[in-house]
């Protein structure tokens, strides 16, 4: 991936844990939880500032304790996901098209961008989702209904899915 160079960032708790946040100055184009698979070198390496001011990441954490309290359904926020490949880009806007408290599956994601046999690839895209939570790629699940992989672990997927009444099947 590669992150606009003037990213800032912050930190908030949510039930969960702790999740940081990064803007660039076209949007939110970061929401990691702590510890979560596939966290960029920026990130690890504390290379962008902190901002707790920044208008973008004050937005978002409004709106992610709104989710999290079941008040908020749809995220109203500016994305920057120029961060990812085309490709990437057409899945991660995909992923906003599923609706609160329901879920898809992988290859209807692949079909969505008219990529029907790409859905590894589209798989490796949605692990790669650099806005967990508002790209809800923990609302995708296995083609039989299964929860599947999730970068931030399988306990937080079930946890958001729980929030948002949906229903899959165990593992």
């Amino acid at each position: 991936m590669n992150f606009n160079p003037f990213m800032v960032q912050t930190s908030c708790q949510t039930p969960l844990g702790i999740v940081t946040l990064a803007a660039s100055p076209n949007g939110l184009a970061g929401v990691w939880f702590e510890g979560q698979r596939h966290l960029p070198p920026e990130l690890l390496e504390q290379a962008w500032p902190q901002q707790a001011t920044h208008p973008i990441l004050q937005e978002s954490t409004r709106q992610l304790h709104a989710y999290f309290k079941g008040s908020l359904h749809h995220f109203d926020l500016p994305l920057d996901l120029s961060a990812g490949t085309v490709f990437a880009q057409s899945v991660w806007r995909a992923l906003q098209a599923i609706d609160y408290g329901s879920t898809s599956h992988y290859g209807d994601i692949s079909q969505t961008i008219g990529r029907p046999t790409a859905v590894r690839a589209v798989g490796g895209a949605i692990g790669r989702n650099p806005l967990s939570i508002v790209l809800p790629c923990h609302r995708v699940l296995g083609s039989t209904g299964m929860l599947t992989g999730y970068a931030g672990g399988l306990e937080r997927k079930m946890a958001l899915l729980q929030l948002e009444g949906a229903r899959p099947k165990h593992t």
